[in-house]
């Protein structure tokens, strides 16, 4: 929010001497951000000055009027001669008053002024319309600060020849431009404002949202029916008719609405927004005219249409809330007026609404309609409701001055107050919480001051003010105590950390696979974990996932089942932005839907929840396994240089890695079963399950070419993902047992079925083998001559070794026959050559 100094100055009692340096202090120091603080005097640079246009030529033979003027500048050019000025504006005539910049200046947005030659005539300067002074929009002629038949008035008031034009067009103020917190609307108001620096300067404050002085009586001004008080708590309204529609908005309203970035578009419009940035009431003017039958604010029906003020039709949502009259909505709720009943250049009956809406419902209708206007912003954070009444008088009171016409005799004001809302608070929390010591009495202070009612005892019972709807309970408070009390005073001490118990096994485990895969030249990537239904749909994984109630995005609303669809579309941002040898990963959570459906009971915060009410309570939480993923594309693992051509990966390398990782989380080989599988997202014919001690828990492979084409993702890409949750822990490692006999060295080939797999086979050999086998790996595949049709030969290295003696060869051969006796048995495998 953008405010003038000056308006602050109306409603506190800021010393005259005050630097941009000491605001932002202050500011800063009340945890509200400053943006920044410009002072206008230096906005524009060099001699601005009052001229009094002495005569006017008007060229001819140009597409566009051109004058020649000579100006009156008094002695600010140096000689005191008439400045010579072109100029294409017609809105002036000999004698006018107007603002000259002479050479040498300069205007908002660098544009430099000097002395040239244009249009046949030498220029010295400028006359300057509003908008190249950057007060206002207006643009359509120059700045006439007094015609001429005034003239006489305007010296008296200082306004001559030769004078700074600064003060005069409103270019002496000083802009604050700060960022509120979410929880604080109270700030996006000069009200707001001025009441934060009264209290960091210690000064008097002038609440102006409580100078309510009506001579309207209670009564409906219009009629009304409000069906959903949840959602509306307090509307009010009032009539003035006769409003001069070719009224214009004065020039401090119109400076300072252009200084707060709001656009001046008429006057009972601007006046809605002046009184909105005022005293943080957002506010809505009807042609009454237009308005057809009583108000009813409802909830809008589900696809119910309304064009809003921006020219959209707006499909409306069952949550929305609506204005209506007899032909259907005028108006969204709190965020967007609509077309039929908006004010128009010929309005004469105008129609103010104040009202207090639901925040959370305004914050959900902003996002789910892309409509985050002013007013929007400000009920979302909160505003207060016994505004309504006030920003109404301020509006007529501003309109009927202005814009002629009368007040009409009654208010509408339809009022559901809260119940009363107090907070118990030790006067003591403070000093426990902070480490700061705060007396009572002073703890009492501050909160009288923020505007709190204090009942005093040995509790505190605090009653927030209307205007602070974040106040809600003791932590709250002490907060306040902290911050009015000064930031500064609380030492910058770190608290010494308790004694913690390290990481989790499980929080070891997954640290160890992030490292072994980094190790194998995998990337690690972090993903969002919000999908797309057609995500899922598109690598053929269930789209019956948790929805979000309140997604960052509507294209993504589900929480991840798998963490390969956010994957898989960062490896193709990977591979679009050049890269073209690409493996990553992630260990990260997916979701799986609850148990139950619908609203969690409620727990107080009072006291601990019971067992059963802890158990009811998870059952609406969505079950969160920890997986881990990897994805392949081109050649990461082994690239080409000017060692060779590289390799490709292919789904041996998604498999290897699902290998490592089980390897790394402390998993016996023997334990770890790969078996041809059919799966989504995965080729069916290159596809493996991984089994733990017979159970899957995850599949490995090359992804399915369709499933490529449509993710635009290399031919062979390859992924793996695993759910670590199913993986046990090992309990007790024992250290490895280190021989200091030499191994035998056996080659087997077995000739089997070609629909026997090699972790069948290997399986076989460990288990025939006994203890004396160390390790088996296959080395060989063959198939061809001398190999019958349906038959293959898998070659395997054992290491036999004992851990106490030395092995004859007769006792490894006779381990290596029970080994292939047992394949020969399972399988009807038979050793090749024999």
């Amino acid at each position: 929010m953008r405010v003038g100094l000056s308006w602050l100055r109306e409603f506190v009692a800021l010393p005259e001497s005050v630097t941009a340096a000491e605001l932002d202090t202050a500011l800063n120091n009340l945890g509200i951000e400053v943006e920044e603080i410009v002072d206008q005097r230096e906005t524009v640079k060099g001699s601005l000055v009052v001229g009094r246009v002495l005569t006017i030529e008007e060229l001819t033979g140009f597409k566009k009027p051109i004058r020649f003027c000579t100006v009156d500048v008094g002695a600010a050019n140096g000689t005191g001669e008439p400045q010579e000025i072109v100029c294409g504006a017609t809105n002036f005539a000999v004698g006018d008053l107007v603002v000259v910049i002479l050479p040498g200046g300069e205007l908002p947005g660098g544009f430099q002024i000097g002395a040239r030659k244009t249009y046949g005539h030498m220029s010295a300067g400028m006359i300057c319309s509003a908008r190249e002074l950057g007060i206002s929009d207006e643009h359509d002629g120059i700045i006439v600060l007094a015609p001429a038949s005034e003239a006489g008035a305007a010296a008296a008031r200082g306004v001559q020849p030769g004078a700074d034009a600064r003060p005069i067009v409103g270019l002496d103020d000083m802009l604050i431009d700060v960022t509120p917190t979410p929880d604080r609307g109270y700030q996006m108001s000069v009200r707001g404002l001025a009441r934060e620096l009264a209290h960091a300067f210690q000064v008097p404050f002038s609440d102006p949202g409580l100078a309510l002085h009506s001579s309207a009586t209670s009564g409906d001004a219009w009629d009304l029916v409000i069906d959903d008080p949840a959602g509306c708590d307090r509307f009010a309204a009032r009539l003035v008719r006769g409003v001069d529609p070719n009224a214009a908005t004065p020039d401090f309203m119109a400076r300072r609405l252009t200084a707060a970035g709001v656009r001046v578009l008429g006057l009972p419009i601007d006046i809605t927004n002046y009184v909105m940035l005022e005293l943080g009431q957002p506010m809505h003017a009807f042609d009454a005219d237009r308005v057809q039958g009583p108000l009813v604010v409802r909830r809008a029906a589900q696809g119910e249409k309304l064009t809003t003020l921006d020219g959209v039709t707006r499909v409306l949502a069952a949550e929305d809330m609506i204005i209506c009259d007899d032909s259907g909505p005028i108006s969204l709720a709190a965020v967007m007026g609509g077309q039929t009943s908006e004010v128009a250049p010929e309005t004469t009956t105008v129609l103010f609404e104040a009202a207090h809406w639901d925040p959370v419902m305004v914050g959900r209708t902003a996002r789910r309609h892309k409509l985050f206007s002013e007013a929007a912003k400000r009920w979302e954070r909160g505003v207060d409701r016994e505004l309504c009444l006030v920003a109404i008088e301020r509006a007529v009171a501003l309109l009927t001055e202005y814009g002629g016409g009368k007040a009409g005799a009654e208010i509408t004001d339809a009022n559901y107050p809260p119940e009363p809302f107090s907070l118990r608070l030790d006067p003591a929390l403070p000093t426990r919480l902070i480490g700061v010591t705060y007396a009572a009495e002073r703890v009492a202070e501050v909160l009288t001051e923020v505007g709190c009612r204090v009942a005093i005892g040995d509790e505190f019972e605090v009653t927030p003010p209307s205007w602070r709807p974040d106040l809600l309970q003791p932590a709250d408070l002490v907060e306040e105590v902290v911050r009015l009390d000064g930031l500064d005073k609380v030492p910058s001490v770190l608290p010494i950390a308790p004694p913690g118990n390290g990481l989790t096994p499980q929080q070891r485990r997954r640290r160890s696979i992030g490292r072994a895969l980094a190790e194998q030249g995998y990337v690690e990537v972090i993903c969002n974990p919000f999908v797309s239904a057609a995500a899922l749909t598109s690598l053929g994984l269930p789209t019956d996932a948790v929805r979000l109630a309140n997604p960052l995005s509507d294209e993504e609303p589900l929480l991840r089942t798998s963490l390969l669809p956010p994957l898989l579309t960062t490896l193709k941002r990977n591979i679009g932005r050049g890269q073209r040898d690409v493996a990553l990963f992630e260990v990260g959570l997916v979701f799986r839907a609850a148990q139950r459906q619908g609203i969690p009971p409620v727990m107080t915060i009072a006291s601990r929840p019971s067992e059963e009410e802890w158990r009811l309570a998870q059952e609406y939480v969505p079950h969160q396994p920890y997986h881990v993923a990897a994805v392949l594309a081109g050649s990461p693992l082994e690239p080409a240089g000017r060692w060779g051509a590289g390799r490709a990966a292919d789904w041996s390398d998604a498999i290897q890695a699902a290998r490592d990782t089980l390897a790394t989380a402390g998993l016996d080989a023997a334990r770890v079963e790969i078996a041809a599988a059919e799966q989504a997202p995965w080729h069916p014919g290159r596809c493996a399950a991984i089994k733990v001690d017979g159970e899957i828990i995850g599949y490995a492979g090359e992804l399915h070419p369709a499933v490529c084409a449509e993710q635009d993702l290399p031919k062979r890409a390859c992924a793996m993902e695993l759910d670590l949750d199913l993986v046990p822990l090992p309990g007790v490692t024992p250290p490895p047992v280190l021989s200091n006999f030499p191994p035998a060295l056996i080659d087997v080939a077995l000739v089997l079925p070609q629909e026997v797999s090699a972790a069948e086979v290997e399986a076989a050999l460990r288990e025939g083998a006994g203890p004396l086998l160390e390790s088996v790996r296959l080395f060989d595949v063959y198939t061809g001559q001398g190999i019958d049709p349906g038959q293959k030969s898998l070659a395997y290295k054992l290491v036999f070794r004992a851990p106490d003696r030395t092995l004859t060869g007769e006792e490894a051969v006779a381990a290596r026959d029970a080994a292939v006796a047992v394949t020969a048995a399972r399988f009807g495998a038979v050793l090749r050559g024999a």
